[in-house]
């Protein structure tokens, strides 16, 4: 299996986040990751979002759910987080149980190793956890394409893809573009059939069964963290 593009869906969700969130101000990014998003038909919608944060992304993710009539699904990583992603989402017109869940997380990864078949996941550069967040999600048999946003403001420096996912994970093609704070997208490629999960080509993201030390450097304060992936 392998994803399909339908333009009209992604001309649709386009449209839509256009309307939905024109009082929100993220430079291209919402209309983007909608239209992407519904394009490529997902049906399970992963982001991850923090207090403080542009709500605009999120309306867009919501959208293109609305479209695919697939899952949207946010981590955060407190209650109060949780609250105000709540009430910004419902303040234009966003929230629906039908379209999406919120879940609190302290460590994302954990969270994101129970949601199974992800087909297009957004993670922030600006939360340090984001590298393992990609290494535990599971993603759909046939294939996902997995977004860095603020990849400008990263701590992580030289980041590569296929350094943080699973050895044997097929990249088909990555991209990055200067878009808001900037995106790096990558097309990971679908499994061959239902047992390719365990084996060198799949699209799943597992846990390497070789660790592997990551740097991480926080460029407003200059601090240091060096955890394992």
């Amino acid at each position: 299996m392998k994803l399909v593009w339908s333009p009209d869906c992604a001309l649709k969700a386009y449209m839509h986040t256009v309307k939905s969130s024109e009082n929100c101000k993220e430079s291209g990014v919402p209309e983007l990751l909608s239209a992407m998003a519904a394009g490529w038909n997902a049906k399970l919608i992963v982001e991850s979002w923090s207090h403080g944060s542009p709500i605009a992304t999120s309306i867009g993710l919501a959208v293109a759910a609305n479209h695919t009539c697939g899952r949207h699904v946010c981590l955060v990583p407190d209650e109060r987080s949780r609250l105000e992603y709540v009430k910004a989402m419902q303040s234009n017109g966003m929230m629906s149980p039908e379209t999406t869940e919120v879940v609190i997380t302290g460590e994302s990864e954990e969270v994101a190793a129970t949601l199974v078949g992800i087909d297009f996941m957004v993670v922030d550069c600006k939360r340090r956890e984001f590298i393992r967040v990609l290494r535990y999600a599971k993603l759909s048999n046939k294939g996902a394409v997995l977004v860095r946003k603020n990849a400008y403001q990263t701590c992580f420096s030289g980041f590569k893809w296929h350094g943080v996912l699973e050895r044997g994970t097929r990249v088909v093609r990555s991209v990055f573009l200067p878009v808001g704070n900037g995106l790096d997208i990558a097309h990971i490629g679908g499994n061959t059939n239902s047992t390719a999960a365990s084996g060198s080509g799949g699209g799943n993201l597992k846990k390497s069964s070789r660790s592997r030390w990551i740097k991480c450097v926080d460029q407003k304060s200059g601090e240091e963290h060096v955890f394992r992936g």
